[in-house]
């Protein structure tokens, strides 16, 4: 019956009780008829049924899991005058009130499955560090590269730091502290809490602050950001506390946080409560120590405007050290570093060390150390004696364009064209004043381009003028130009693509941004610092239709110029397409021999 009456069949429940059929006299039954009479709405039935009982007491008893209780303050049954123990002025209530009685066996079954799982995720943690549970728990990890009265000699110097000395002398006050701590207590001077070294990557700020720990010969604790984010509550924070406990022990020492925006981001209320406690704890340990226990705290991030500005106050990080990308002279020092530093490596007489230096604007340190190791795979492949420029230079166009497609099946006229689409590039880049030398003209097939033209910069140039700005345009649009002029516009082909795009964007940042715009004088600065990608809703109609003219005259007139060159020295253009096929690379020298012959 408890089925026919989880089934919403209160009838078929009332009618098997009332044949008979059933133990009657059972009181699990009578629950059940009593709830199928509550159900039907069979009221008269119901109450017939209490008033056979002793009193409303035993009524409304417990029956295991519901009771029926009477009442005069429930919702009301409003039946009509005349049923036996109640009346519209005395209303009968029925209530029901369901009660859990959960089974020891169950409870007890709930338990054991628990105790499992528990058990498992313990055994998996077991497993997955190797046995030591002490190792997930954060006792390992932070490192102690140089550890106190141990033999540091292999310990880096600021000798193995090039191209970045401003950051240099920043930090050489830290190693005096940690040198000579006395000189400065004397006077209560007090050693800067934490440094924060800024820049992009691979300039080498990892490098640095092992230098600093070298050249004062103390100990360098490493820890990564990431290390400290933990997907469980206290874990971080608890990694933090060993480092810097760790640190105090080792006095003077250097701790080294990389990566610290992983942990130091700016707090927001939705973050996690694991990240927000090993920030907090962070702060906690950089105001728990003085600056005369010997322990500076170094720091590297790629994102400074990433940081909480609880991190960046005095006190705490008082030094930010900016680590740049290395500059014609820092990239010169880096490259002598890496080819006269291994001894196993011979160096031939023809790599020019200023020359590879001037081809590799924005590169960093670490891309110059890429360099270098690639120009040796290179030269060990030939089984050269000697590293080579020309090895060097394979290496750097490696990077810059991709590796040399020697599959590439290029039909003659395919050839032909390269040659006098690169041709016409190097032309106008000699003829041109304002641009920069050429370092080489090819048409060996690298990544997606068929050829190239290398430009050197004679140094490096913080700001252009619009000279120069205009060069760069005339030399984009000689491809093309000289492509028309050989073959006719009917047979120029889809090579200049990239140089257009280029192009177009020097053309608008000019018009946009540099207010180079060209027109009347009156009018030439109107665009100035306008950014219409960032602030497109700035921008009217006529402004942009404005800007738009102002983005294609420069074009036009650059062609203009490109095509007025190569028309003038068409045989020249001959000369170094027919020289390009027969050679494939052509160096500075070769072309302007050529040109001027």
């Amino acid at each position: 019956m408890a089925s026919l009456l989880d089934a919403n069949r209160p009838e078929d429940v009332i009618r098997r009780y009332e044949s008979g059929q059933f133990a009657v006299s059972n009181r699990d039954c009578t629950e059940l008829y009593i709830h199928a009479l509550y159900q039907a709405n069979r009221l008269e039935k119901l109450t017939k049924l209490l008033q056979t009982t002793n009193d409303a007491d035993n009524a409304g008893a417990e029956t295991g899991e519901t009771q029926v209780k009477a009442s005069t303050k429930q919702t009301r049954f409003d039946k009509p005058e005349g049923n036996i123990g109640y009346s519209k002025e005395r209303p009968l209530f029925v209530q029901t009130v369901a009660t859990q009685q959960e089974s020891r066996f169950w409870k007890g079954l709930g338990g054991l499955i628990n105790l499992l799982i528990s058990g498992g995720i313990l055994f998996i943690l077991y497993k997955s560090t190797s046995g030591r549970l002490e190792d997930f728990f954060g006792k390992t990890v932070h490192k102690v590269y140089q550890k106190k009265g141990g033999d540091n000699q292999n310990a880096p110097s600021f000798d193995d730091v090039r191209g970045c000395d401003e950051a240099k002398e920043e930090l050489m006050e830290i190693v005096d502290f940690l040198k000579n701590p006395e000189k400065f207590n004397r006077l209560g001077a007090r050693l800067p809490k934490g440094v924060l070294l800024v820049g992009p990557p691979g300039t080498g700020k990892t490098l640095l602050a092992r230098a600093v720990a070298g050249e004062a010969n103390v100990p360098f604790i490493y820890a990564s950001g990431s290390e400290f984010d933990e997907m469980f509550v206290g874990l971080g924070s608890m990694r933090i506390r060993q480092m810097f406990e760790e640190a105090k022990k080792q006095a003077p020492a250097i701790i080294f946080i990389d990566e610290i925006d992983a942990i130091g981001s700016k707090r927001n209320p939705r973050d996690p409560q694991h990240a927000r406690m090993s920030l907090n704890q962070l702060l906690v340990e950089l105001d728990g120590f003085s600056g005369t226990e010997g322990v500076v705290v170094i720091t590297a991030t790629n994102f400074p405007e990433t940081l909480d500005k609880a991190l960046l106050r005095p006190g705490r990080f008082d030094r930010h050290v900016s680590v740049m990308l290395p500059d014609l002279r820092g990239r010169k020092d880096i490259l002598n570093l890496f080819l006269t530093r291994d001894t196993k490596c011979k160096v031939g007489k023809d790599v020019s060390v200023e020359t590879l230096a001037r081809g590799t604007p924005g590169f960093s340190g670490a891309d110059l150390a890429k360099l270098v190791n690639q120009a040796k795979i290179t030269a060990s492949k030939t089984a050269s004696p000697y590293l080579t420029m020309a090895h060097l230079e394979a290496a750097k166009d490696e990077m810059l364009m991709g590796q040399e497609r020697k599959s590439a099946m290029l039909t003659q006229a395919d050839r032909e064209l390269t040659a006098y689409h690169e041709g016409g590039h190097a032309l106008v880049a000699l003829l041109t004043p304002a641009a920069m030398p050429i370092h080489k003209a090819t048409i060996v097939p690298r990544g997606r381009a068929l050829g190239m033209v290398a430009q050197l910069p004679e140094r490096d140039h913080p700001s252009l003028t619009k000279a120069q700005l205009l060069a760069r345009l005339d030399v984009a649009m000689a491809g093309r130009v000289a492509e028309e002029l050989a073959f006719g516009r009917e047979q120029v082909t889809t090579g200049a693509s990239s140089d257009f795009a280029q192009a177009n964007a020097i053309a608008r940042a000019m018009v946009c941004e540099y207010g180079m715009g060209g027109g009347d004088e009156d009018n030439e600065m109107r665009f100035l610092s306008v950014n219409e990608g960032d602030h497109p809703e700035t921008l009217s109609p006529s402004t942009r239709a404005v800007m738009d003219v102002r983005t294609a005259e420069l074009l036009t007139a650059a062609e203009a110029r490109a095509r007025h060159i190569l028309t003038c020295h068409r045989l020249a253009l001959d000369k170094l397409a027919a020289a390009l096929l027969d050679q494939e690379t052509l160096t500075r020298e070769q072309i302007e021999k050529i040109v001027h012959s």
